[in-house]
């Protein structure tokens, strides 16, 4: 894999770092637009909320972030279980998560393409990992007796929406999921959920939130959730993940996480509640307003060129680009656009064990403010039109 790696880069996040030094950053999927009105407020009372934080019981902050964010998201079921762990981020998740694989024993099966961070910090843990293509959850009708076909492993991990397709099990309803959740229940397998983009999901096509907790709680599958905001409001990287899992499992992660961190910071929970009740009160229309925007920016300022923008089921918060006969790789690509100041990121890192299936791919972020997204793609377009 790392032959057809940028020199001196490992992985994405390297990458990624990279970029963060450029104007023209379309590589992390970081939130990096500007504050609405109503975050502007929050912004102005921070230190009212630092004084609350420092005046208040670590339990307070936690169980009224809980409260809200899972209000937000519409799962009710979960907020009846009292189950829900914090931590933070979504990678401290991943490895805690990791942790509890490991004592398991057996294989995974991890969905790809994915974000590399992912395999990664698996691998890093030891977790011996198979890949689980996406095309295998593609219909509801049918991915029972696919995930069947594949090979006997002990967990399934799966990202949903995921990063960077956009795919999703509950985009057209539940159907999906509640045959992926039998098919764990019928075989025995613990079912893995990042859901680290589903605040995207959010009044897709007008459809109420799925209360996927109702699900797995009904099943009686063996499952750990995992979600988060560091990918959703525009706080610099202030953020916080949560995990929830089943009850019999509940304690024994409940223990790993303990020996990874004692709390995560009460003002940063108390911050994040009030970007979380901001959004419920526009509709989350300050975030998913500036994702749409650039999108439409992202599709037009491609069209005619070497770059196919792909309709997610989801709008997450990244553009997934096939690349047409006429481009190069997806790692030659990249290069000469990183040669032109704009940072994507390739789709190799995300095919984790077919790397060179990735190569007819690109990832573009777009949690970016509109003006600076639009010279982005701007530049983007010129470099690309070289090739046709």
């Amino acid at each position: 894999m790392s032959a057809i790696l940028p020199v001196g880069t490992a992985d994405l996040t390297q990458h990624e770092i990279r970029a963060l030094r450029s104007e023209h950053n379309l590589a992390d999927a970081h939130t990096h637009q500007s504050q609405s009105p109503g975050q502007r407020r929050i912004v102005a009372s921070l230190s009212q909320l630092w004084y609350e934080s420092e005046a208040g019981k670590q339990s307070t902050f936690e169980q009224r972030f809980i409260e809200t964010f899972l209000r937000f998201r519409g799962q009710h079921t979960a907020l009846r279980l009292n189950r829900t762990l914090l931590t933070y981020a979504a990678s401290v998740s991943t490895v805690i998560t990791g942790m509890y694989l490991k004592r398991l024993g057996g294989r995974v099966s991890l969905i790809e393409p994915c974000f590399d961070n992912l395999r990664d910090l698996l691998v890093n843990l030891d977790v011996e990992l198979v890949p689980l293509p996406e095309h295998v959850l593609a219909s509801p009708a049918t991915v029972y007796d696919q995930l069947a076909r594949q090979p006997r492993t002990e967990a399934l991990f799966l990202v949903d929406p995921n990063n960077p397709t956009g795919h999703s099990l509950l985009a057209d309803g539940r159907e999906a999921f509640e045959e992926v959740v039998r098919f764990c229940v019928e075989h025995d397998r613990l079912l893995v959920l990042d859901l680290c983009f589903a605040a995207f999901a959010l009044n897709v096509k007008g459809q109420a939130p799925v209360d996927i907790y109702e699900i797995l709680e009904a099943s009686g599958v063996r499952y750990i959730a995992m979600e988060d905001t560091g990918k959703t409001w525009p706080v610099q990287d202030a953020k916080c993940a949560l995990i929830t899992a089943s009850a019999d499992i509940h304690q024994e992660l409940y223990d790993i996480q303990t020996s990874v961190l004692l709390n995560v910071s009460p003002f940063t929970l108390n911050m994040l509640a009030h970007y979380v009740d901001d959004s419920i009160a526009d509709g989350f229309a300050s975030v998913t307003g500036v994702l749409s925007t650039n999108r439409a920016v992202a599709r037009e300022l491609t069209r005619g060129t070497v770059l196919h923008h792909q309709e997610p089921a989801v709008p997450v918060s990244v553009a997934w680009f096939e690349l047409d006969d006429r481009a190069p790789t997806a790692t030659e690509l990249q290069r000469e656009l990183a040669e032109a100041g704009v940072h994507v990121l390739p789709g190799t890192y995300f095919f984790w064990s077919r790397p060179e299936q990735g190569e007819r791919w690109i990832r573009v972020a777009l949690a970016r403010d509109p003006e600076e997204f639009a010279a982005s793609m701007r530049l983007l377009r010129e470099v690309v039109s070289r090739h046709g």
